[in-house]
This record gives structure tokens, sequence and C-alpha cells, in this order.
């Protein structure tokens, strides 16, 4: 009978190899910002999907100043459905049918030079165009129009928790077919991940890279730490990380389910800064 787990396999493989990622400092980055935030917004119904993956798939794909994360060895490719709600400038009301809209995007987890762990984006779809012309303009980042859904079905006779539906199809600009169905249920008591576990690597991110005219930027959010819940999967098709020029494991993702975060954004700036 087989017992191949791509999973456990690479971890195994990862034993007797040092991993540098482990002396990075990964609280420093959760603390708040001694700066002005330039937004405000706030992040509900968030699913974290990961997947491991080599190093050498993202290598080609990632910034030459930029190390690939690792957490025992292994690299990730994530998937995060939500939805986010109040998205202004800071000193600026929410503005109906502008200040709200899912979103979904696709990332890997990198460190510059031993410090300062982060997220880069390979793509991030949006329910709404001009967030996306202003993403990409202001922000440097691969943002996508799309339509998108995201809904908590109904309730039953019982108090079990509800399964959500998320689901999406890319419109602009290619690369497509990119796509996805997620049918998730979020299973146990909301916690906070623990530092050093493997959930705090996958979810409590709070820099992120983007590259304009080969300089680098950094960019960094601040919210209190995520209340973490297991997620049951049921459904994943999905062609985003396709898209993005990778190809994952079959197997059913790592999966966990945060009810939301009140965050504050704060303007990219150059690394060295």
């Amino acid at each position: 009978m087989s017992t191949e787990n791509p999973l456990l396999d690479s971890r195994r493989l990862a034993r007797s190899v040092p991993d540098p990622s482990a002396a990075i400092d990964r609280i420093a980055p959760t603390q708040e910002p001694r700066r002005r935030p330039v937004m405000r917004q706030s992040w509900r119904e968030l699913l974290f999907l990961h997947w491991p993956i080599s190093p050498d798939a993202l290598r080609p794909l990632i910034p030459p100043q930029l190390e690939i994360d690792l957490f025992e060895g292994t690299a990730y490719v994530g998937l995060v459905p939500f939805t986010m709600t109040g998205v202004r400038p800071v000193g600026v009301p929410p503005v109906w049918g502008l200040s709200s809209f899912h979103e979904t995007n696709v990332r890997t987890y990198v460190h510059l030079n031993g410090r300062d762990p982060g997220v880069w984006f390979f793509s991030l779809d949006a329910a709404n165009p001009l967030a996306v012309t202003l993403a990409r303009t202001f922000f440097h980042l691969p943002y996508y129009h799309a339509r998108m859904y995201l809904e908590r079905e109904p309730a039953g006779q019982s108090d079990d928790p509800r399964p959500i539906l998320y689901a999406g199809v890319r419109r602009r600009p290619d690369p497509r077919p990119a796509s996805y169905l997620i049918r998730a249920t979020p299973t146990g008591p909301a916690h906070p991940a623990q530092p050093g576990t493997l959930e705090h690597f996958l979810v409590e991110r709070y820099l992120l890279y983007a590259v304009a005219q080969e300089r680098l930027y950094q960019g960094q959010v601040y919210h209190r730490p995520y209340p973490l819940q297991s997620a049951a999967i049921e459904t994943v098709d999905e062609s985003l990380v396709a898209a993005a020029g990778l190809s994952r494991p079959d197997a059913l993702p790592l999966a966990h389910f945060a009810s939301g975060v009140d965050v504050r954004v704060y303007a990219l700036k150059s690394p060295a800064e």
C-alpha cells in the first residue's frame, strides 16, 4: 500500500539540510511601525491554502535580491481568498461601491539577506477594477480584475459551522485561464498561531516585496494576530497557481481560516530605509 505524502517526504529530506531561514527574526515585522499609515482596510473570511513546493521551481520567478523563505527546509505556495471592507486612504471615509470587494492572492515567502521575512505575490485578483489600477500604479503589485463570489452557506438545523463558497474568474489582463472554486468549513477553536510553528510561518506575514523598474520595494501592514482556525476542505478546483507558472501537488492543501482583522497599510519604501 502506498503511503506517499509530498509534505512528509519533503520534511524528511530537509532534516539533513541546514536551514538558513531558521535564524530569521519573525517577531520584529509583526510590531506596529513608528510611522503613519496611508490606508485602512478590514480583511474578512480569510482562507489560507498552502502546498509544499520545490524551491527550484520558485527561484526563476523570484527577484534575485530575495531569498526563498523555508520552514524546516520546505518552501510553500499559498492561495488566499478573502473579502475586504472599509478600504480607504487614512482620513477619508469608505465610499459605497469602491471600499468593499473580494480578493484572492497567490503567493510564496521570501526574505532579504536573512532578515525581513515577507510575501512575494505572483498574482492578486480583485473584484474592483479601480482598486486593481491603483494597486498596480502605487504599490507595483500584479493585480488582476476578476469576477468573484464569496458566501457562507445557509445555517442548517444544527450548530455545526457553515461552509463557505469561494469562486472567481479572471477577466483581465492575461495570463488566463485563471479561476477557482473552493468550498471550505472552519473547524475548531480560534487562537493566534504560536511563534515557531508552521502556522505562524505561513500566515503571520506583515511585509511584502514588489519590483518596479528593477528597483526593489518593501511594503508593510499591521494588524492584531489572526484568530486562526483549522479548515476542512471539500472542494478545490483552481488554475490560479498554474497561471502563475507553478505546478503544485495534487494533494489537498494545508488549510486555515481566520474570521478577520482590521489592517493599517503603510507606504512602500526601499528596504534599506
